[in-house]
């Protein structure tokens, strides 16, 4: 036993691994000072051609205690950035507890001085032939240096074949262009990374007229970290993926694919958090994999994330779950089969079973003491035994009255006479079909053994080259665009929606134009928000909510008869889509989770899904069969329609229009012309448009984009410079003789605190729309927080405006609940405010009352026009946000 640790350092069995040992007779072994019994065998390591010759790589990391509270300091994972001073990468000649060690990474900063300077390192990763070692490492903080002077995370390589240590990208320049970590080696001697340097991305902030930075994550506490690809000298950075927060630990699986972990914060919702997703190395065949619904899989834990997920030899992954912040830097490891489930229970056709499995049984996340102890990370030894190397700690406790640590009992933990003690993460080979657990590495106080690998070979995955595309497809690449294919917006998760069929609602004698619900599909892409050194801007430039950030729009498109979109998409950037009816306005709830094409790429699925449902969806393979099976023959048309636009089997209507008159193209503007319904036998639907030409206020789109759309172009809606100017336009019919004012519409005329004369006034439906900064952010005119925060009703009150009181119907009471009477001995009512809701909501148009008015039969009907109407729909589907641009909102 260890006196200052408090724990036994020879291979013991676990209680947890296996019934065969009784939870008391291990406890008996751990806390006597004999250690016959505690052992399972003899020195079992001898005959382990593993354990003994193969090299083991690992991080020895100082823990960081509070100055003030003595309690260990939190991680925060997700800040990929964060620097924890103090560690030092270690080699061990192999697994045997006796092995030596030699330092590796101290020679990177300090002169080849083992142990000096205060830097971080993290992240390692094993080449395939076992020689070679990847890891990120940080140079210690600079003092009195600005943040942006600080050194940043850089990804190293150790050669141990030659004894060689080197920065993967040379340039100090370019190494200092992007925080860098994450680091695996792709099949081609390429290395995959997660890094701020989002290239591609800053490159279209150039062309959107912004200037260059790194965008921030969704919460806005860090730059967003994304996967790129980099040679094997740091040379032809290319960026792969473009979430709008982090994507983290790549790992490559046998077929060549790359898995890593993503964090889903679109719109902030309560179903955000961590999940698995899956991509090719050249960025396209992007797909949800796994965990959206599993992050209350561990019991009495409900925030898990699923990080730092490896391969191991069954096919299988092995994943750390634990919240993003953590004091004991616990994880449940666990075992998930992600080729058959795509939640913890719910395999990929929709059935109910058990996919993810804790490697250890009984392990919590719920912040009590185990007598189990707590693991952080794991990595497989793949060589076919199951085994692998944790960094595992035992439950331990500081006695009160000593200040002695002792080991759990029961009784202890029961007992106010104990506290719990620090961790002391020391390195394990855990072996949990056997139930034992053999010292590596002795733990040592205030010290943090973590992130064990074993150097050896494994077989080369499998290389995906770089995916061609040609015909239209290679077209559009060269343009910038990818493809997306719905096939039908009325199939929700395998249903078809439709009142009668989709056929039924794709012929247009039994369905005209007019009748269908789903009229078009916008295009909708996030904002990247920069961080206060590039534009210092204040919260209240995102209006009502904070929800949505900031928003632009790529475009519009409309649905095909059967529901199907085929539309070519800007390429390399995030985008969420919304179905729109006949007006333009948001059909359902929001789409919250990203999207994105490679140029070239065409992103397939099968229809619509429901948020609040479990089923299966985002992955090709996974959830039911699409619900509209397409054209039933070839060479046919459908039926009812243009015989022009002849289908093939199976074909939806959006395939048939791209193969014959080419894929779509988004347009700013949402305009319907009917190109279906054969004229032969049905009268063709009316042709409109909604058009930001027919405003006669500025409208939201440049000059160059209103000549001619590209996939740079974006619509750009803000409060004072589009929204605004709609209420005070003059809206006047004259008589065309005598000049005169027949009938006034102009929203101010009657929605304003003065009349014409300068007198007070109620505003008409309590609704001032006039100008002026708000009493309650003088950085939002009045207007806005009146459509869109809630109010008082006002009365005119000696020619004033005050707000309306009523009784309440409750009296002033005191503490003892009694009356308070006044003067003359009656009781006094509490008075209260009417409150007046808000017109609008940031949910979206058809959640704001707001359009009521202008319906046909409504009292404005008329008064606003469809360009309008639409150009406020749209902004309300987005967010309703104050500006939509960082650098139009005043700098703070």
């Amino acid at each position: 036993m260890s006196s200052t640790t408090g724990f036994v350092t020879l291979e013991v069995t676990s209680s947890v691994l296996s019934a065969r040992y009784h939870r008391g007779r291990l406890l008996a072994c751990i806390g006597a000072l004999s250690l016959t019994g505690c052992l399972s065998g003899g020195d079992s390591q001898k005959a382990d051609p593993v354990v003994v010759e193969e090299p083991v790589a690992y991080i020895e990391r100082q823990l960081v205690f509070n100055e003030n509270t003595g309690s260990l300091v939190e991680d925060d994972l997700a800040n990929p950035a964060e620097f924890r001073p103090g560690a030092r990468l270690l080699l061990k000649s192999s697994a045997a507890a006796r092995s030596s060690a030699k330092d590796i990474s101290s020679a990177a900063l300090s002169g080849g001085t083992p142990g000096q300077g205060v830097y971080d390192v993290k992240d390692l990763h094993v080449s395939q032939d076992g020689n070679r070692l990847l890891f990120a490492l940080r140079a210690p903080e600079i003092e009195g240096a600005d943040d942006d002077e600080q050194p940043t995370w850089n990804i190293w390589e150790y050669d141990r074949t030659a004894a060689s240590l080197r920065r993967i990208i040379d340039s100090d320049v370019t190494a200092r262009a992007g925080q860098d970590v994450s680091p695996a080696y792709l099949p081609d001697g390429r290395i995959v990374f997660s890094s701020t340097r989002q290239r591609v991305s800053k490159a279209i902030l150039l062309d959107e007229g912004k200037p260059q930075y790194s965008g921030l994550d969704e919460e806005l506490d860090s730059p967003a970290f994304l996967l790129h690809v980099m040679d094997e000298d740091g040379r032809n950075i290319e960026q792969i993926t473009f979430n709008q927060s982090h994507d983290l630990d790549p790992v490559v699986m046998g077929d060549g694919t790359i898995i890593f972990s993503r964090w889903d914060n679109a719109g902030q919702t309560r179903n955000n958090g961590v999940n698995l997703y899956r991509i090719n190395p050249d960025g396209t065949g992007l797909s949800y994999l796994y965990g959206r619904h599993s992050h209350e899989s561990i019991p009495e834990a409900g925030d898990i994330q699923f990080l730092r997920p490896q391969a191991l030899d069954s096919g299988n992954l092995l994943v750390q779950l634990r919240p993003f912040e953590s004091d004991d830097y616990a994880s449940v490891l666990a075992e998930i089969d992600v080729e058959s489930f795509v939640e913890a229970n719910l395999r990929v056709d929709g059935t109910e079973a058990v996919g993810q499995r804790s490697l250890i049984p009984g392990i919590r996340l719920n912040g009590e003491l185990s007598l189990d102890g707590r693991y952080g990370f794991a990595s497989p030894l793949l060589d076919g035994t199951g085994r692998y190397l944790v960094s595992w700690t035992p439950c331990r406790l500081r006695e009160v009255a000593t200040d002695r640590i002792v080991n759990c009992t029961e009784d202890r933990l029961a007992s106010d006479q104990y506290r719990p003690a620090p961790p002391v993460y020391g390195l394990w080979l855990l072996d949990a079909a056997e139930s034992t657990r053999r010292p590596i590495v002795t733990a040592v106080e205030s010290v943090q053994f973590d992130e064990a690998l074993l150097m050896r070979s494994r077989p080369l995955e499998r290389f995906i080259p770089e995916a061609q595309f040609p015909g239209d497809a290679g077209a559009l690449a060269d343009d910038g665009y990818g493809i997306l294919h719905i096939r039908s917006v009325y199939d929700l998760d395998g249903t078809d929606t439709t009142p009668a069929g989709i056929p039924a609602m794709a012929n247009p004698v039994q369905t005209p134009p007019e009748q269908r619900p789903a009229r078009f599909l916008r295009l909708e892409k996030p904002v990247a928000i920069p961080d206060d050194d590039v534009r210092d801007f204040d919260n209240s430039a995102y209006g009502r909510s904070r929800g949505q950030l900031m928003r632009e729009i790529l475009g519009y498109v409309p649905v095909e008869p059967d529901g199907s979109v085929k539309v070519a998409v800007p390429a390399n950037v995030s985008f969420a889509i919304s179905v729109l009816d006949g007006q333009g306005r948001r059909l359902g709830p929001r789409h919250e989770n990203w999207l994105s094409v490679r140029p070239g790429e065409t992103r397939e699925c099968s229809g619509c899904h429901d948020p609040d449902s479990s089923a299966p969806h985002g992955r090709t393979d996974a959830g039911p069969a699409p619900a509209w099976a397409g054209a039933p023959t070839t060479g046919r048309p459908f039926l009812n329609t243009n015989p022009a636009l002849f289908a093939d089997m199976g074909e939806t209507m959006a395939e048939v229009y791209g193969r014959i008159n080419g894929i779509r193209r988004p347009s700013p503007d949402l305009e319907y012309e009917d190109e279906w319904t054969d004229p032969n036998v049905a009268p063709l639907g009316a042709s409109f448009a909604y058009a930001y030409g027919d405003l006669d206020t500025a409208p939201p789109i440049s000059g160059v984009c209103a000549g001619e759309w590209s996939p740079n172009c974006r619509i750009v809606i803000n409060y004072e410079q589009h929204i605004h100017p709609l209420w005070g336009k003059l809206r006047q019919e004259v008589d065309p003789v005598t000049m005169d004012v027949i009938s006034d519409s102009t929203c101010t005329g009657c929605h304003t605190t003065a009349d014409a004369a300068g007198a007070a006034q109620v505003p008409a439906g309590q609704l001032d729309l006039g100008d002026g900064p708000s009493s309650a952010e003088p950085l939002h005119f009045n207007s806005y927080r009146e459509l869109l925060y809630p109010d008082n009703e006002q009365e005119l009150m000696n020619g004033a405006l005050v707000d309306v009181r009523v009784d309440s119907g409750e009296v002033l009471r005191d503490e003892e609940g009694n009356p308070i009477l006044d003067a003359d001995g009656n009781e006094q009512p509490i008075m209260v405010t009417v409150p007046v809701r808000p017109s609008m909501s940031v949910n979206g148009a058809r959640f704001s009352r707001f359009f009521g008015v202008f319906a046909a039969g409504g009292s404005h009907e008329g008064f606003l026009k469809p360009s309008e109407l639409r150009l406020i729909s749209e902004w309300l589907d987005i967010g309703g946000q104050y500006y939509n641009n960082p650098f139009d909102a005043p700098e703070d």
